[in-house]
């Protein structure tokens, strides 16, 4: 193996990993915001539950 093969293979074994690390931080980055979205989302809900839950108590 000569070494400019040894440096091709070296150098694709870094871009898979470096390709692999960003790939799993846009997917953590992504699940997170999605979550966040679904948590406003319910927030929302329970607060306008418990919002006509307590008008109607007031009347």
């Amino acid at each position: 193996m000569t070494k400019n093969s040894l440096w091709t293979v070296v150098g694709v074994i870094l871009a898979v990993v470096i390709a692999w690390w960003i790939v799993s931080a846009l997917f953590s980055i992504l699940w997170f915001i999605a979550k966040l979205a679904i948590v406003l989302v319910v927030a929302l809900v329970v607060f306008l539950v418990l919002r006509g839950l307590f008008a109607s108590k007031a009347d």
